[in-house]
Parts: C-alpha cells; sequence; structure tokens
C-alpha cells in the first residue's frame, strides 16, 4: 500500500485560503487510504451506484438502493466553477474502487457542464494526476491543493 519511496505521496500543499498557517495540511488516516485506492487500485466497482448531485446540499452522492455509500461536497464560486472540498466512502465500501468511480463521475458531470474545478480534495488532485484526461478542468486562476514536497 505505503511505498516508502514515494515521500511526495500524501504531501500536498495547500493555497493560503485553506487556513494552514505553513500551506500544509495533515491528512488523515481515511484520506490516505482512499488516496491508495486511487493510485493503486484503479478498477471498477464490484457493484455499480448512480450518483445524484444533491444541490440542496451540495454533495455529489453515490447511491446503492437507497443507502449514500460516498460522497463529495463542493462549493459554487459562480456559474462556472466549483470548489471539491473532500471525499468520503463508508469504511465498508472502502478499496472497491468506490473513491475512483465517484470522482471520475462528478469530473464527468462537471465536464457535461461546462465548468471548471478548484481542488481542496488531495484525493481529487490525485486522481487527476493519474488521469491526465481531466487536467483541463483544473481552473487556472484558482487550482486549489497543489502537490507538495514533504516537509517533516
Amino acid at each position: 500500500m505505503t511505498d516508502p519511496s514515494e515521500p511526495t505521496r500524501y504531501a500536498f500543499e495547500y493555497p493560503d485560503a485553506a487556513g494552514y498557517p505553513d500551506g500544509m495540511g495533515t491528512l488523515s488516516q481515511d484520506q490516505t487510504g482512499l488516496i491508495d485506492e486511487v493510485i493503486d487500485d484503479p478498477h471498477a466497482p464490484a457493484f455499480d451506484f448512480y450518483l445524484v448531485n444533491n444541490e440542496k446540499t451540495r454533495i455529489y452522492e453515490a447511491i446503492v438502493g437507497d443507502n449514500e455509500i460516498a460522497g463529495l461536497p463542493y462549493n459554487v464560486v459562480d456559474d462556472d466553477r466549483l470548489v471539491l472540498l473532500a471525499t468520503s466512502v463508508f469504511p465498508e465500501f472502502r478499496k472497491q474502487g468506490i473513491a475512483t468511480e465517484l470522482i471520475r463521475r462528478v469530473l464527468d458531470d462537471v465536464r457535461a457542464q461546462g465548468k471548471t474545478v478548484t481542488i481542496m480534495c488531495p484525493i481529487v488532485r490525485t486522481f487527476i494526476e493519474h488521469n491526465p484526461q481531466y487536467a483541463d478542468l483544473i481552473d487556472p486562476k484558482h487550482p486549489g491543493v497543489l502537490r507538495g514536497s514533504h516537509r517533516s
């Protein structure tokens, strides 16, 4: 899972507006697990889910049956840009490709709407780095979190 030869795998730099005094944020164990999934296990999910853009709560939801299994909250900045905040997958659905497919479907929806994104979620940033066909969706003036060098 974790490869010590990749010191920047979990290192990200946040814009000053994110509120981290040193520009760095510490990733949770859940976040590093989802980054591992996006990098190491990009297969299709074991079961299908449908994507709902809940505009009232501003969350893209992955739904199976009547249950939300994952989500990606966002903020609307203006008519043509979303800020993607944080990918989350309920523990029992992790390591099944759900995060990867959720992000792919969200970005496909953003593209279909003709919008760009500012990325505050390191999992989305990692996904795009490994799927460069989505790089054009990143707002050039407001890219959000960037891959950083590891700081001790």
